[in-house]
């Protein structure tokens, strides 16, 4: 009988009328047990209630995070600082550092629908016949800062044609919250541009976060666009992979000098600000992304 349990029976004895001491020697519970349960444990509990929803849903995004990281996560994602020796003892008291232990299944079925389907399930790779605003790319990369001693997760949605960057995110892990916060910044580029998404096909590999039910049911479901899996991952994502490449190489020393997240941000969204409208490309006949974009919208005006 666990902890909890003798004392659910005791607090029951109590309520029936029985007296504490013959409750406690029948479960061998000790007076001090009783009372830190009966009081302190109950006031501990309620004041960091609030924190445990926050809690559970980084360990339901983040099944294999221990301590540390979901400390880590606390702190990026909430701007909650929380003593590691108190969310331990949280995590006991929830009973959520067993859920936080299990390990999630190696393949689920979107994965092994997707290695079935094979090739089929790549709807860009191969292909020289895409239009300009058919498809987007996106994967998380990794970006250094803080001297290079700190490290967060950025996740860009590109047009494969168009070069411009829809929308992008940053995070101190890769996972669906970020990848959702990334997409709906594209849709509003999307809205302000005039461009279309339904029936757009997004482009990337297998990870997890990609397979996951938040990104399969927004996308899919809620947003009517088409999904397509490299098989190879980066191989078979090679616009994403040469953007990812040369904006973390270009801007390297920016991120490195940024002391936290905030302003690691900041680097950021400057520095897309300068790659949109600003930055030439050679494959877009040497104009900015923003200029090619507008172009082609007038072309279609023009039509």
């Amino acid at each position: 009988m666990t902890t909890e349990q003798k004392v659910q029976h005791v607090r029951e004895a109590r309520e029936e009328g029985r007296r504490l001491e013959p409750a406690l020697r029948a479960v061998e519970l000790p007076r001090s047990t009783w009372y830190y349960h009966r009081n302190q444990k109950t006031d501990y509990a309620e004041k960091y209630e609030w924190l445990r929803p926050l809690v559970e849903e980084i360990i339901r995004e983040n099944s294999g995070y221990g301590v540390p990281r979901i400390k880590r996560a606390l702190e990026e994602c909430y701007g909650h600082t929380v003593n590691h020796k108190v969310l331990r003892r949280l995590l006991r008291m929830w009973d959520l550092s067993l859920r936080q232990n299990t390990r999630q299944p190696e393949r689920d079925g979107v994965k092994s629908a997707i290695r079935a389907a094979g090739s089929q399930a790549d709807l860009v790779t191969g292909r020289d016949d895409i239009e300009p605003f058919e498809v987007t790319v996106t994967d998380f990369t990794e970006l250094r800062y803080a001297g290079g001693t700190r490290k967060a997760k950025l996740m860009p949605i590109i047009g494969h044609e168009t070069k411009m960057a829809y929308g992008w995110a940053l995070g101190p892990e890769r996972n669906s919250r970020v990848a959702i916060r990334a997409w709906e910044r594209a849709l509003e580029t999307f809205q302000r541009l005039g461009i279309c998404q339904e029936g757009m096909i997004v482009h990337h590999d297998r990870d997890s976060v990609y397979t996951g039910f938040r990104w399969l049911w927004r996308l899919l479901t809620q947003d009517g666009v088409r999904l397509s899996f490299a098989m190879r991952g980066a191989k078979d994502n090679t616009v994403m992979e040469a953007f990812n490449s040369r904006f973390k190489e270009e801007c390297r020393s920016l991120f490195t000098e940024a002391s936290d997240v905030e302003g690691l941000r900041e680097v950021v969204e400057h520095q897309m600000n300068y790659y949109n409208h600003d930055r030439i490309h050679s494959s877009i006949d040497y104009v900015s992304p923003s200029s090619f974009v507008r172009r082609l919208r007038r072309g279609e005006d023009d039509i």
